[in-house]
């Protein structure tokens, strides 16, 4: 499966299957360490849950583990206007 991950602020994304977004990737806390959370948005049985979600929402100690866990998504950052 491919995944994207689109940035919508600092340490917060949504998680993109087949044009859809499907759940969402936030950091939580203030201070290191964080824990980043991935959680899918629908509470869909166990036989129906994307790879490689086995629960509706697994933590993770840093983004870039959350990345290895979906097969390395293309990141696309937020674009900031001034």
């Amino acid at each position: 499966m491919t995944y994207h991950l689109i940035q919508l602020a600092p340490g917060a994304y949504d998680l993109i299957l087949h044009g859809n977004v499907i759940a969402s990737v936030v950091r939580h806390g203030s201070r290191q360490p964080y824990i980043w959370t991935a959680e899918l948005l629908e509470d869909l049985p166990q036989t129906r849950r994307p790879s490689p979600f086995q629960d509706i929402e697994h933590d993770f100690s840093s983004l870039e583990e959350v990345c290895a866990w979906l097969g390395d998504p293309e990141i696309k950052p937020l674009r900031r206007t001034e």
